[in-house]
């Protein structure tokens, strides 16, 4: 057995029994204190931590990487990061200056690090992303191109400083492939099982990478650094655990560039993070289709805090790949606010994705101005009634959720045979309301909010 098959095995147990626990609390009146789910979200958060290297530095101008922005530095980044693991791991330095370099593959132990004035501008050479590596497009296993900074079956692993992230996308590189792509025959190839190392894709495919992904990894950070121009996904942690991104900046608004995408995960911290994005800015993932269940990994304790959502599809959203299931999230004192925001909470699924999103919780969260509505559950997102896998969205409560305009509060779309029940907005405020909620086939509760209509 490998090092990620065991560690998926490790994990699956895991995630079972926190589901498990979790899934005995319910939600009541806190009268002031902490109890219940916010007294569990305090325990968890208790127990992810930042990984930590030895007080060691590789330089990457010390291994030939020269500024610019026109000599190819990749060399220099790989040897800096191979002598830093082969010594024992620290961190890997990328001083004041701009670098270009190809994707940067990390290993354990390994801590790349931009200073504040430093840039690691990314070639748009495609040719460079390749040979294929192991990732996921949407939910489903693949080989395809190699993220921009990658790592795989790593422990100890981070991407910090305050330095800028440059991936050089723009409509003429990478963003010109979104509607021009084979991702309807990788979808098919996973809907029929055809083996993960069948999935060949790469060049003349069309899939996009994703900036930052982490898969199979233990003990992962980001922390600081500013992300510009992204191909695909911004930060995708995938099969991970013990996950922390910190005072991340991201703006990029390409199609799809969604903020942060924690996919089949357990123990993830999102805090401080500015997020103005083309796509979700937080999107919680478990797999899509039949790889969801395939793995059946769900994501998993996760606390979204103190960060700020502009642009978006929505400020934090679970699905639409959640065939894996996802449970026990927890969002509080976050600011929102766009004319091009669609909602503050998003779930989606549809019966061929199912899986059961339960355990979400959302309080302290100030809304300036979003598109649609504040909650928006959609079960009939792309295939909808199209499937034999029932969604399930249950025990979801919004708390203390204060918005000074929106169209409507819901919006909420079921059908017969989903299960959407436990939803309760209360002690929230909403204001310039202009249009009724929309309520399907769901059962959703407004209790003790105030609600000011437009006009």
């Amino acid at each position: 057995m490998s090092y990620c098959e065991l560690f998926r095995v490790i994990q699956k147990i895991a995630c079972c029994m926190s589901v498990a626990v979790f899934a005995t609390r319910v939600w009541a009146d806190s009268g002031g204190q902490e109890s219940g789910p916010w007294q569990e979200e305090k325990a968890l958060a208790a127990e992810i931590h930042a990984p930590t290297f030895p007080a060691r530095v590789f330089d990457i101008t010390d291994y030939g990487a020269k500024s610019g922005g026109q000599v190819d530095c990749s060399g220099a980044i790989r040897d800096a990061i191979a002598a830093c693991a082969q010594g024992g791991g620290g961190r890997v330095r990328v001083p004041d200056g701009v670098y270009l370099t190809g994707p940067i593959h990390l290993q354990s132990n390994v801590e790349l690090h931009l200073e504040t004035r430093a840039t690691l501008k990314f070639t748009t050479d495609t040719q460079a992303y390749l040979p294929e590596v192991l990732t996921r497009f949407e939910g489903n296993d693949c080989y395809n191109y190699s993220p921009l900074i990658y790592a795989f079956g790593a422990e100890n692993v981070a991407v910090t400083g305050s330095g800028l992230l440059d991936g050089q996308a723009d409509a003429g590189h990478w963003w010109n492939w979104k509607n021009d792509n084979r991702r309807g025959e990788l979808v098919k190839m996973a809907n029929a099982n055809v083996p993960v190392d069948q999935r060949r894709f790469g060049a003349g495919a069309g899939l996009r990478p994703d900036f930052i992904e982490f898969n199979c990894c233990k003990n992962v950070m980001v922390s600081g650094v500013r992300i510009r121009r992204s191909p695909m996904w911004e930060i995708h942690p995938l099969l991970c655990t013990n996950v922390v991104v910190r005072d991340v900046d991201i703006y990029s608004h390409g199609a799809n560039n969604d903020g942060c995408d924690p996919e089949c995960c357990r123990n993830v911290l999102i805090d401080h993070c500015l997020f103005d994005t083309g796509d979700d800015c937080i999107a919680i993932k478990s797999g899509r289709n039949n790889d969801g269940r395939r793995l059946g990994l769900p994501s998993v304790n996760l606390i979204v805090r103190d960060c700020t959502m502009k642009d978006g599809h929505a400020g934090v959203a679970i699905g639409s790949e959640i065939s894996g299931s996802c449970s026990n999230v927890f969002v509080e004192r976050c600011i929102m606010s766009s004319p091009n925001l669609l909602c503050a909470l998003r779930l989606k699924s549809n019966a061929a994705r199912g899986g059961v999103l339960q355990g979400i919780y959302m309080r302290d969260v100030q809304v300036g101005l979003v598109k649609d509505s504040v909650l928006q559950i959609d079960f009939l997102y792309g295939e909808g009634t199209n499937g034999d896998y029932l969604p399930v969205a249950r025990n979801v409560h919004m708390e203390n959720v204060t918005v000074a305009h929106t169209p409507r509060i819901l919006d909420v779309r079921g059908f017969p045979g989903a299960d959407i029940s436990d939803v309760t907005l209360r002690k929230c405020r909403f204001l310039d309301v202009r249009k009724p909620d929309i309520l399907r086939d769901a059962d959703v509760k407004i209790e003790d909010c105030e609600v000011q209509r437009a006009g």
